[in-house]
């Protein structure tokens, strides 16, 4: 039976493995790819640049598809209003979709799948957004979330190596399958213009890291090519401030969908084929099970995303203190090595992992003791990678709320950066104000005698800030705070039994998710 199939493109922006797109194929004698702008999800806290890099991964998409003669088609709205006119308009009988763990996606799913069968419309699901199937991860831990990497590795050894990836379909693999399109497609599904979605792009910097699946996998080829790095890759090795990034930056693609995990893992696979190389968790397959690591805490824990109702997550008295975030944001901290890092996040949408530990660790239980929430939400809007799970898991981290539980390592947001690059290269280059001050002075200014501050040009507390706080001080004072909060938690949880951190749950799988009605909010 020929099948009408909407496959409907979320964050796999890419042909090669993708078994949904497959699946969608398989007796299809029309077929429409959609790309849904749902508002929930693209609005004012999705950032500029990762404005920039969608829509040139959309682009791209768009090129591949019509190399196979067909099209993407751009829909606006939210998606239970947008396929249900789809399914009418379109006579549809078949919606594939590549199956995502976030809460809303799982709520948003389970809306459009019962949508569809209202309409005869026959859903079809599949994983490739991670390596492994995450809700088999969970029921191999006895249905309770995974709280140590170390746990995770064991499981993941005995479930084998993920699934190889499939290759993109070819114009042989589509030869009886067409793509309707109209005169007006451009002006009814077109690609967006960021002018068109209303953004100022005069301010826009250069374009460092393109969208799409093409670049994606170009930049994997480069990289694969420089075995001896690819097998001596050993992420804390790594540098935080290197004028160039010290690691793949393929973060973001692996993010949007554009290059596929299992893609990436196999293709590493044949490089350490037969050498020696560096194990997890450290190594480039390492950071690949990081990222399964938190999706599957993620799917496991409820509220992840949250302080307040999260049963692994340490209870602090966070500060409100809107004058620090703003500063801690906009990078007037009146710390170089803090504001040039957060100067890069905010125009090239990247920083290093460890550049990310620093000034997390800086707003929350180093300096500032602001809620890692707040961070999240500034990660979240700029960060060109921002993960939901990956951005909520690495901010509890980091802010030693869970996961890790050794609060008394602070990073300081001076020794920390002279590591390496004493001589503020980095900072020179991202906060140009003080290129002309010393290395002895650079990450420090305020230090600096009046006449070295007259010298460079910047004066510290007229044309730089002054430090918000006293690192000394107040690094202190929060390891005393957070002492506090770690012995509230173990009081609380002696009188609580059943808020035991691992307490056996069942974690609802992908069936579970899709045919039970969702609660209401």
């Amino acid at each position: 039976m020929s099948h009408t199939c909407i496959h409907w493109f979320r964050k796999g922006l890419r042909l090669h493995d993708n078994p949904a797109l497959i699946a969608g194929l398989k007796d299809c004698k029309e077929l429409y790819p959609v790309f849904v702008l749902d508002p929930y999800l693209y609005n004012k806290a999705f950032g500029l640049n990762r404005w920039r890099f969608l829509i040139g991964s959309l682009r791209d998409l768009d090129c591949s598809l019509k190399k196979l003669n067909s099209r993407l088609f751009i829909v606006r709205g939210e998606p239970k209003d947008v396929f249900p006119t789809l399914f009418k308009k379109w006579k549809v009988s078949k919606l594939t979709y590549e199956y995502d763990t976030e809460p809303y996606s799982l709520s948003r799913d389970q809306t459009v799948t019962e949508l569809a069968k209202e309409h005869g419309v026959e859903v079809i699901y599949k994983v490739s957004h991670t390596l492994f199937d995450i809700n088999r991860i969970i029921e191999a831990n006895n249905g309770k979330p995974l709280l140590t990497y170390k746990r995770m590795q064991a499981i993941v050894s005995d479930l084998g190596s993920p699934k190889k990836p499939i290759p993109a379909p070819t114009v042989n693999d589509i030869k009886y399958t067409s793509t309707p399109s109209s005169k007006d497609h451009e002006e009814k599904f077109g690609v967006p213009t960021l002018d068109e979605l209303g953004h100022d792009i005069a301010s826009i910097s250069e374009e460092l890291f393109p969208g799409g699946e093409v670049e994606a996998l170009k930049r994997l080829d480069e990289h694969m090519k420089r075995t001896q790095w690819v097998c001596n890759f050993e992420k804390p090795q790594t540098s935080p401030n290197s004028l160039m990034p010290s690691t793949t930056v393929l973060s973001p693609y692996v993010t949007f969908g554009c290059l596929s995990a299992r893609t990436f893992w196999w293709r590493l696979a044949e490089v350490y084929q037969g050498k020696k190389h560096s194990s997890p968790p450290v190594s480039l397959h390492g950071q690949l099970l990081w990222r399964e690591f938190f999706y599957t805490a993620s799917l496991g824990i409820p509220n992840f995303n949250k302080m307040k109702d999260n049963p692994v997550c340490t209870q602090v008295d966070w500060d409100n203190n809107p004058e620090f975030l703003a500063a801690w944001r906009e990078a007037r901290t009146g710390f170089p090595f803090i504001d040039a890092i957060m100067t890069q996040l905010r125009t090239e949408g990247w920083i290093h992992h460890l550049a990310r530990h620093a000034v997390a660790c800086f707003l929350t239980r180093g300096d500032l003791w602001i809620s890692w929430e707040e961070g999240q939400k500034v990660f979240e809007e700029l960060l060109l990678d921002g993960d939901w799970a990956l951005n909520a898991g690495n901010w509890q981290w980091l802010s030693a709320s869970t996961f890790f539980h050794q609060f008394f390592r602070v990073y300081s947001p001076v020794a920390f950066g002279k590591k390496t690059d004493k001589n503020g290269d980095y900072i020179k280059k991202y906060l140009p104000l003080l290129k002309k001050f010393p290395p002895q002075h650079i990450y420090e200014p305020w230090k600096a005698p009046r006449s070295v501050q007259q010298a460079a040009g910047c004066i510290i507390g007229k044309d730089y800030p002054k430090p918000l706080v006293e690192h000394e001080v107040v690094r202190k004072k929060n390891i005393q705070r957070m002492t506090l909060a770690y012995a509230k938690r173990s009081a609380d949880k002696s009188e609580s039994p059943s808020k035991k951190q691992g307490v056996k749950r069942k974690a609802p799988s992908v069936v579970d998710m899709l045919n039970k009605k969702a609660k209401q909010k």
